[in-house]
């Protein structure tokens, strides 16, 4: 048996090495700690991610830095209106042999990685966005009736840009709610631009060291998992996912006009599982109600799915959101 002093010090010990991973990005990318963070959220959740962005602002080097930080094995897809769903899983071809004799021999596709950098998901048509659907949820690929895992820990990171439609395929809902986070990248700050041309415009570069290997990071989503959650915590998390349904009595007026489904069962799993990921990576063992909070924006704002009147509107699913907070807080101190 572990003791209770062994184990804090080893769950210490891999808390002290995500604050590393993220110090080592930094060598690389400027600014965007917050981005960072949770894409290190989503990884130390067994999570994917859907980071949404500006085209330009640094979303695939950041996924690339990331890959090169960790002893990973890492392939990058770009996606395409060409691209076939056999480009991605892999497919068996004929080989033949010395003998003369012929066989299939599986090839396997680059979904066969640890990190899978899904680059301009929506450019690809939807036959080929449902061929990640089934390693996003199972960790298994389905080839000619034969199934076969992934590697582990296993991630698709990906990313899109807002503004570029023509020419794109928007992920559906289904596919949508399989990433656990959707985090939206912003421009870099005024300050932040003049080190981003500092750093890339000279000749000084930049390289980084691989500090987590994969045995370590199926440990550290162990450890996330012991994180603590109060009885008081869960109720309060409960409340706020049926707060986003219009037709329940504590929904708010926004809610009622604007959404039309409110956030499922996997939304709740998954807000749990990101608070507790902010809390273990913020050096604490159980989760508080800041955890829920800061984790409710990128865990949620892909969930809510908006009436005619929302989309007609412009209302941002971060709107709704923090409206919906604000809802909860002003009931609980009114009681």
């Amino acid at each position: 048996m572990i003791s209770l002093e062994e184990k804090e010090k080893e769950l210490k010990y891999f808390q002290d090495s995500l604050s590393e991973i993220q110090k080592e990005i930094g060598k690389v990318i400027v600014g965007q700690e917050e981005v960072i963070q949770q894409l290190l959220w989503a990884m130390v959740s067994d999570g994917h991610a859907l980071l949404e962005g500006m085209p330009g602002v640094g979303k695939t080097m950041l996924i690339r830095t990331i890959s090169e930080v960790l002893d990973f094995r890492f392939s990058r897809i770009q996606f395409t209106p060409d691209l076939m769903p056999s480009d991605i899983t892999g497919t068996k071809m004929i080989e033949i042999h010395d003998t003369g004799k012929q066989s299939f021999v599986f090839h396997e596709g680059p979904i066969f990685s640890n990190i899978v950098l899904a680059d301009e998901i929506n450019r690809a048509t939807p036959k080929t966005q449902s061929s990640l659907l089934e390693a996003m949820a199972e960790k298994t690929v389905t080839i000619m009736g034969e199934t076969r895992k992934v590697a582990s820990p296993f991630f698709v990171l990906a990313t899109q840009n807002p503004i570029d439609m023509e020419g794109t395929y928007p992920l559906p809902e289904a596919q949508m709610d399989r990433f656990l986070l959707k985090i939206n990248m912003d421009y870099p700050k005024k300050e932040e631009l003049y080190e981003i041309i500092n750093r890339t415009t000279g000749t000084s570069s930049y390289k980084v060291s691989k500090l987590l290997d994969t045995g370590k990071m199926q440990k550290i989503q162990e450890a996330v998992k012991e994180i603590l959650v109060s009885k008081e915590l869960l109720d309060y998390t409960v409340n706020l996912i049926m707060a986003t349904h219009p037709a329940d009595e504590n929904a708010s007026e926004m809610v009622k006009k604007y959404v039309r489904y409110g956030v499922g069962p996997r939304g709740i799993q998954s807000l749990i599982k990101v608070a507790k990921a902010r809390a273990f990576c913020s050096g604490r063992f159980h989760i508080s109600k800041g955890d829920i909070k800061h984790a409710v924006f990128p865990v949620l704002r892909h969930r809510l799915f908006l009436n005619f009147e929302g989309e007609a509107s412009g209302v941002k699913e971060d709107s709704i959101l923090e409206d919906v907070i604000s809802h909860m807080d002003r009931r609980s101190n009114d009681r």
